[in-house]
């Protein structure tokens, strides 16, 4: 935010805390990341080739949870698309399609967490190669696969497809998503984002190898600062909690955001204009570390979600089981307890709620009380609402 824009924001006569709560939310991301300069640079470098009328080599970004690895690829990906026919125009080859000139490659973002079957992840692609709508339904994957295929092989065709999120508990490894788009061509080159670093991968296709590291505080305070200028009053937030903030989130955007949100959805329900310390410290107590990405969770089938946001209202003393937590949210969601139950302990395989061994058990195996891994306060609000669109 520049300065004369920060000015004008002291200027506005808004009335309440939160003028804008998706530019607080942790799960939306800003056109232009704050603090990532660097890696901007590298990534820029690893694309040069497209400049030669080639495409890069296979990638593999990574870095830890909140790094802002999704930030960045999605921004410069929205910066490139709007210059393809620019690019296009300056790129000059020997072997060309038309006179002296390759047409520069389509730049498609997939999110793994949403596209999770073979159909999922070609129509993504196919549908940010080509300008007319690709169908969603009545099309198997072989026929809709075959005509990927056919585009990529013409001559005027290329892209650069980033996968997001490979390798997560409900995404495939990255391993399974090289084999699927190396099996396309030479028309398409990836650039996979992941959290494992390199050296824990049990195998690792030959690529270049971007590292995001986490933020250091001061840069993450400058984010928290920044995001509550835009969505908050003007004098709702002072530098030094926004620094507090970053040096409790150790790096993590993601966790700083959600204690951000949280602080001031709980001054905003107190009818407060300001957010004061005991605000931000029950926001940090309420969300468990590590905690699982909202973004992670509002991506679930809407059934699943309506599970979590019922297991937000359920008394403590009725979670004293799966068992019990699952009868008690059945008959919200119009779903059988069986089906709660199975739902529960996927949620539990995949970090989403943890499953806390009862004190007092003797024998047998012994019950598990739910507790939720996500940050609650922020996920009920962007659940009431339907959830952002996230990228």
């Amino acid at each position: 935010m520049d300065l004369d824009t920060r000015i004008t924001r002291r200027q506005r006569d808004d009335t309440g805390l939160v003028i804008d709560d998706e530019a607080i939310s942790p799960v939306a991301h800003v056109a232009e990341p704050i603090g990532r300069g660097p890696v901007f640079e590298t990534l820029l470098d690893y694309l040069d080739p497209v400049l030669d009328g080639d495409l890069p080599p296979d990638a593999y970004v990574w870095g830890p949870t909140g790094a802002g690895k999704s930030a960045v690829v999605t921004a410069l990906f929205a910066h490139l698309r709007p210059r393809r026919s620019r690019l296009g125009s300056i790129v000059h080859t020997a072997t060309h399609d038309g006179p002296g000139r390759r047409s520069a490659p389509s730049f498609v973002y997939v999110d793994a967490r949403a596209a999770t079957t073979d159909f999922g992840l070609y129509h993504t692609v196919l549908d940010g190669i080509v300008e007319e709508s690709v169908p969603t339904q009545g099309v198997r994957t072989e026929t809709l696969l075959d005509q990927l295929r056919e585009t990529l092989a013409s001559p005027s065709c290329r892209a650069v497809v980033a996968v997001d999120h490979v390798g997560e508990s409900e995404t495939d490894a990255l391993s399974a998503f090289a084999e699927r788009l190396d099996g396309l061509g030479d028309a398409l080159a990836w650039l996979a984002i992941g959290r494992t670093p390199p050296a824990d991968l049990e195998s690792l296709p030959p690529t270049k190898r971007i590292e995001v590291p986490a933020y250091d505080t001061g840069t993450l305070a400058d984010i928290v600062t920044s995001r509550a200028m835009s969505g908050l009053d003007a004098h709702a937030l002072t530098y030094q909690q926004s620094r507090a903030i970053a040096a409790w989130a150790n790096g993590n955007a993601h966790d700083a955001l959600a204690a951000l949100f949280a602080a001031a959805d709980r001054a905003n329900e107190c009818g407060r204009s300001r957010i004061d310390d005991e605000d931000i410290a029950h926001a940090r107590e309420a969300i468990q570390r590590p905690c699982v990405p909202l973004a992670q969770v509002l991506t679930l089938a809407p059934n699943r979600q309506r599970v979590l946001s019922a297991l937000l209202d359920v008394d403590a003393g009725d979670r004293s089981s799966v068992e019990d937590t699952a009868a008690a949210i059945a008959g919200d969601v119009d779903l059988s307890a069986g089906t709660v139950k199975r739902y529960l302990y996927e949620f539990a395989d995949d970090g989403i709620v943890d499953r806390v061994r009862t004190d007092g058990s003797t024998s047998g195996r012994p019950p598990s009380r739910v507790e939720p891994r996500f940050p609650t306060r922020v996920f009920r609000r962007l659940h009431e609402r339907g959830g952002p669109d996230t990228v």
